[in-house]
């Protein structure tokens, strides 16, 4: 197996901000795997700076996974993401591109999509949300909406000093969607309370990460005392979190970007299961590529917020798509994702 690897610049339509900060352009890097008759499998790596991944470092860790993939069996998915994992600690936004890559090679050899090789029926997939990031300004804000008008679901980025006012705007804009939002870990455990009150006289149905990630004793004292579902983003990063979570929140939600690969998330969802809890699966800044390998896992899903490539101005990939939030799965083998 030869592997490639390639920096892309992915630009948004607008700059996504969220309570930790925000930008226009984002570098992730297309991963490409060859075996010796030329087939091919792709994958994308979105690194993240929280979980500590840079473009340069996810470059870095990709020649230091080189000898693994090089001696790797195309197959042998299991055993793929644990000789990542024994060669090189962390870095999951890479070890998900590899393993992305692996099963698109594997499902094209098969000739199935990869939704069919795990023997999932594409219209059980949930909506996904399309996200509203914080505005500068009440105009700015009214603009987003305005593009997420087709959208029935809504995730809704707070932990501003202005959010009370953000999701009063975002209410009176849109009064029968469904309503999710998002602190990105940014409040206290006395500001989540006081928030999810407010939260609960606009109809909102769930809140995401409103605790920093280390903090679960505070999330199981805001969960204790909620009205409304809480669900864990960065507090998850792999299957062993799950467990550590259960009793603490009401559900999770991973990221093929944090996890380190679609076994290791298929492990994430069987863990939340046998533990009775909500499954979400989310994004990062990420073109089609990324998108349509966690869309795949949509069937298996409570809910989804796969809106990354629909956020961009320019996606160079063409595969799942999430129109009117109806996540459409490719039908040709493999990811399914083509080359714009």
């Amino acid at each position: 197996m030869k592997l490639h690897a390639e920096v892309l610049t992915l630009r948004t339509k607008h700059p996504f901000v969220i309570a930790r900060g925000g930008a226009s352009d984002y570098r992730t890097v297309f991963v490409r795997v060859t075996d010796k008759d030329g087939a091919e499998g792709w994958g994308e790596a979105a690194p993240n700076r929280f979980y500590g991944e840079t473009t340069d470092g996810a470059l870095h860790a990709i020649e230091r996974l080189r000898p693994v993939v090089e001696a790797a069996d195309a197959w042998s998915l299991e055993a793929l993401e644990p000789a990542m994992n024994a060669a090189l600690r962390l870095n999951g936004s890479v070890k998900s591109a590899i393993s992305m890559a692996f099963h698109d090679l594997a499902a094209k050899r098969l000739g199935v999509p990869l939704w069919k090789l795990w023997g999932l029926d594409p219209a059980a997939a949930p909506l996904s949300s399309f996200t509203i990031a914080i505005a500068a300004d009440e105009d700015e804000l009214r603009r987003k909406l305005a593009e997420a008008e087709p959208y029935p679901v809504l995730k809704v980025k707070l932990g501003s000093d202005h959010d009370e006012e953000i999701v009063r705007v975002v209410r009176e804009a849109a009064p029968d969607k469904v309503l999710r939002v998002d602190a990105n870990a940014a409040w206290s455990a006395k500001q989540a309370l006081g928030m999810i009150d407010m939260l609960m006289d606009f109809g909102v149905e769930f809140v995401e990460q409103p605790l920093p990630a280390h903090d679960l004793e505070g999330l199981r004292f805001v969960r204790e005392r909620s009205p409304l579902p809480i669900i864990a983003d960065e507090s998850c990063l792999v299957a062993a979190d799950v467990a550590k979570l259960a009793g603490i929140v009401d559900g999770v939600n991973l990221k093929l970007a944090k996890c380190g690969g679609l076994r290791e998330a298929l492990k994430i969802i069987a863990t939340a299961r046998a533990h009775d809890m909500l499954v979400m699966c989310g994004c990062m800044i990420e073109s089609s590529l990324a998108i349509t390998a966690s869309a795949h896992l949509a069937p298996l899903l409570d809910c989804a917020d796969l809106d990354g490539a629909a956020l961009l101005a320019d996606d160079p990939f063409a595969g799942a798509t999430i129109e009117r939030g109806v996540i459409v799965l490719p039908t040709t083998p493999g990811l399914g994702v083509t080359r714009r």
